[in-house]
């Protein structure tokens, strides 16, 4: 078995999880890591800021954190990554430990090891490589931004930074035996209703209702199979409603609507029929709804990919790596498909495919929220057997 500090590994966690950093606010988390690295003897000259955020629709208060390291003997450079960000129901979090569990001591907020256990994990593995004298190969550490906004700290990541590193691991999930291959892709669909504002009571028939527009698209999506889970043949897919903003009074033809709503799968072309079956629906449903003289409501209809799908050969070199390492500590390697989205599927996009392990994390984004410490413990055993090659 691999030897780390476990105790300082868990007060590590507890310290990064007790820092605010939601989405765009982890400039704190980031100078806490810069700290634990400069204090392990890491030079500043190893250490830099891209400027993800100056580039993200979100704005920000810092960009991606990246460490590069020349290594100690010849090999293929690795990286190891994990997000900084946590969401806004976790910000405030204070953590306290209950045998082997850690989790918020507020009913009230999530714990916000999503994804503080990853970056305790992926500095633990570091700080041992270092404190026990390991060699290791050439290696890069990269801590990402908004992650939970879209990934859009690895989407705007300046890769060239990164050292062109051959073998790539994220941690960011549950199990440490599980080695998540591949995730799904998704589109963000924003959708306006211009309808025509009319007293309700006076002269309804002078109006045409946002609200009905969108409510009879909606209802053909439903009817037709193209909203929640989708299914074509052998093709698969979801899609959702998820907001849905209009209305100030109850007395006025709702004259605006303003809709959210995705679209997921794992087959991209698959993932644009899913889009096209929107798009016609409220654009038939605007057509069907006119006011006494015949005029129309106007659609507005706009997709924002948010990351393409990607899958990795089981038997590449950086998975065979993972599942190496997770074998050494004891545990018995499985590959799977995500459903969700993960920085992995922009590392793919620029060139660095990368396999994403768990480190313990429980009920994500809830106030039920956990950190499970034997597995947190074994994510550290298995990144610092990835880190030392």
């Amino acid at each position: 078995m691999v030897q780390i500090h476990e105790q300082r590994a868990i007060g590590r966690v507890m310290d990064l999880i007790a820092i605010p950093g939601g989405s765009g606010t982890e400039h704190d988390v980031s100078a806490w890591i810069c700290q634990q690295l400069r204090g392990a003897g890491v030079p500043d000259s190893a250490i830099e800021t891209d400027r993800a955020h100056k580039k993200s629709p979100a704005g920000g208060t810092t960009g991606n954190l990246i460490v590069r390291l020349k290594g100690t003997k010849r090999g293929p450079r690795r990286l190891l990554m994990a997000h900084m960000d946590t969401v806004p129901l976790a910000v405030g979090a204070k953590p306290v430990r209950e045998g082997d569990w850690i989790r918020p001591a507020s009913a009230t907020t999530a714990l916000g090891g999503d994804n503080r256990a990853g970056c305790a994990v992926v500095l633990t593995a570091l700080l041992e490589v270092l404190s026990q004298g390991l060699d290791y190969p050439p290696l890069t550490l990269l801590f990402t931004v908004q992650e939970e906004t879209g990934l859009r700290g690895a989407r705007w990541l300046t890769a060239s930074k990164l050292g062109r590193p051959a073998l790539c691991f994220n941690w960011d999930g549950r199990d440490p035996a599980a080695l998540i291959i591949g995730a799904v892709g998704a589109s963000n669909l924003t959708i306006e209703i211009d309808g025509i504002a009319s007293h309700a009571g006076a002269h309804p028939e002078d109006g045409v209702n946002a609200a009905v527009v969108s409510s009879l698209a909606i209802a053909q999506l439903q009817k037709s199979g193209w909203h929640g889970q989708i299914r074509r043949g052998r093709q698969r897919g979801t899609s959702n409603l998820g907001v849905v903003r209009g209305g100030a009074a109850t007395n006025v033809v709702m004259p605006l609507v303003q809709l959210e709503a995705e679209a997921r799968s794992h087959d991209s072309e698959f993932r644009a029929q899913i889009v096209a079956a929107w798009r016609a629906a409220f654009e038939a449903a605007c057509s069907a709804v006119s006011n006494a003289a015949g005029v129309t409501g106007v659609l507005r209809f706009s997709e924002e990919v948010r990351y393409e799908p990607f899958r990795m050969p089981a038997d590449s070199a950086c998975v065979e790596s993972a599942a190496a390492a997770v074998r050494t500590v004891g545990l018995k390697p499985a590959t799977q498909i995500c459903d969700g989205g993960l920085d992995a599927n922009w590392m793919a996009e620029h060139g660095f495919p990368a396999v994403t392990l768990g480190c313990g994390q429980h009920d994500i984004h809830t106030v039920r929220e956990r950190l499970c410490i034997s597995e947190y413990l074994q994510g550290c055993r298995v990144a610092t057997l990835l880190a030392s090659g």
